[in-house]
């Protein structure tokens, strides 16, 4: 996960939580927006804990010049 997507989950959370007054039966807007908010808290520690592991994830692109193909590999460390 990356910290844009806690970032908006707070941002949501937020407004389901305190800017939302309307009501829908059977579903509570506050506890949707608690439940977002935690978990883009938990999305942006668990990023962070990741990147200060040494998580580095590497992408190496090869043109094939016979084919003109390309190839893509995505590596993980």
């Amino acid at each position: 996960m990356y910290y844009g997507t806690g970032i908006v989950l707070i941002v949501v959370g937020a407004i389901l939580r305190w800017a939302v007054a309307d009501r829908v039966q059977g579903i509570n807007l506050p506890m949707i927006g608690l439940i977002c908010m935690v978990g883009g808290v938990l999305a942006i520690v668990l990023t962070m804990l990741s990147s200060a592991r040494g998580t580095r994830t590497t992408r190496h692109t090869e043109v094939d010049p016979a084919t003109g193909a390309r190839t893509d590999r995505i590596d993980t460390v």
